[in-house]
């Protein structure tokens, strides 16, 4: 019995966290959305808002169905909830697969996705404040370098661009100095006139798919280790689905049998009323 309530609520804790967490995470994309203009971005690779509606809705879904299914011992919401952990646990085993032998077809893909992103930038404050985070974050400018900014209607170097940031690249590019603390977002303006090595006394030249490749090679076991961790985590959820289903089933089998003895027993005896008055003399 005690092992039965271990499985029922690690479960019922581990699917009420992450229901939480999703719960957030919809709530965060909900805001989000609303406090957008209208006609922004709305494709779900490209509009952040839209996507962490999206992932937070369906985590949401499942996860609801685990605690409601672990709490109620409601075997039909647990079997739900199995079903769907083990397809989307199939389904990263195999987008790793293909991911590990079409490596270049996945680099292509992420390329193009990367380059829509850029064409898309200032359409989107959230998709906008993405794109200036990983520069930052990864000191990188553009997809393979920082004239990729071509790409982008503000950016586009050429005569005919009436914008005033022609040619130039976002402040995110910037390299900020040490001593650094007044921001200055024009740090960046004319910048893909510069060759190269010009260019990359001010700006990050590199393009933020090669540093990202490169950061994820050194930090290899950091991914690995993340990776591994979070299949691990839905192995276990999956065996504590897998656990209590058929620690119910197993209960509702000795029942059905405990029911059916004591009916069988029930018709073999005869029980006389309480008080009954006997006749010797009745055959």
């Amino acid at each position: 019995m005690r092992g039965y309530r271990a499985i029922k609520y690690t479960l019922f804790i581990f699917c009420y966290f992450f229901w939480v967490v999703s719960a957030v995470l919809t709530a965060v994309g909900i805001y989000a959305k609303i406090a957008k203009e209208k006609d922004v971005v709305d494709t779900l690779t490209l509009d952040p808002a839209l996507l962490l509606i999206v992932v937070g809705s369906i985590m949401f879904l499942v996860t609801f169905l685990g605690c409601f299914g672990a709490l109620r011992n409601a075997t039909c919401l647990l079997k739900t909830f199995l079903g769907i952990l083990v397809a989307v646990l199939l389904l990263q085993i195999a987008a790793g697969v293909v991911g590990y032998l079409f490596t270049d077809m996945v680099m292509e893909r992420t390329e193009k996705l990367m380059m829509k992103a850029i064409f898309r930038y200032r359409e989107d404050q959230d998709l906008e404040n993405a794109i200036d985070f990983i520069q930052k974050k990864f000191q990188c400018c553009g997809v393979e370098s920082y004239k990729d900014w071509s790409q982008n209607a503000y950016f586009e170097c050429s005569d005919t661009n009436p914008s005033l940031e022609a040619c130039g690249v976002p402040f995110s590019c910037c390299v900020h100095l040490q001593n650094q603390t007044v921001l200055n977002t024009m740090c960046g303006y004319g910048m893909q006139q510069l060759d190269k090595h010009s260019a990359a006394q001010d700006v990050f030249t590199i393009g933020c798919l090669e540093k990202i490749v490169w950061w994820a090679k050194n930090n290899l076991l950091l991914v690995a280790g993340l990776t591994g961790g979070l299949l691990l985590l839905e192995v276990c959820m999956i065996c504590l689905a897998a656990a209590q289903i058929s620690r119910i089933k197993k209960v509702q089998r000795l029942k059905e049998q405990n029911a059916a003895r004591g009916s069988s027993e029930r018709k073999d005896s005869y029980w006389y009323p309480a008080f009954a008055d006997f006749d010797d003399n009745e055959t």
